[in-house]
């Protein structure tokens, strides 16, 4: 029988909030009315230092969530066995329709993945959160695991 390495190989706060910096896509995971999973490929940002996406307002991600608020994100990287790291987070989502919350996750998302914002690129933040709104996750747990932590511990 295997030795249960859970404990040896999860993350620090601190590794949990580089990696979540670190990736670019996670999988955001809702329910729909049957109970079946709704897992949607997510770009994600911060929002006052947690994490959050912005989605159109009428997507079936914001329907399940104003019946059923529970979320699941989980953002992971790797290609091989040992190098398998990730990061699901558990809780509740928000609906935020506020402007202001709106346009300081547009800007994070911006600087996240297309570069440094300035003035001049306001008008494609604009574009990008038309119709949207933001899903604001409100975390009850975390778990994450480092496989890259398996050599240290002599696991091959």
């Amino acid at each position: 029988m295997g030795v249960n390495r859970r404990r040896e190989i999860r993350m620090t706060a601190q590794e949990v909030d580089t990696f979540l910096h670190e990736q670019r896509t996670g999988a955001m995971c809702t329910a729909h009315p049957d109970g079946s999973i709704h897992a949607v490929a997510m770009w994600y940002g911060f929002l006052d230092g947690s994490l959050a996406v912005e989605t159109k307002r009428k997507s079936q991600k914001v329907k399940n969530l104003r019946r059923d608020s529970r979320v699941t994100f989980l953002v992971e990287a790797g290609e091989r066995y040992d190098e398998l790291r990730g990061v699901e987070v558990v809780g509740t989502a928000r609906i935020l329709e506020d402007p202001d919350a709106l346009w300081s996750l547009g800007v994070s998302m911006y600087e996240r993945y297309v570069g440094p914002y300035s003035a001049e690129k306001r008008p494609e933040v604009e574009a990008t959160i038309v119709n949207r709104v933001v899903v604001a996750l409100d975390v009850t747990r975390v778990v994450s695991w480092d496989h890259r932590k398996l050599a240290l511990l002599g696991d091959r």
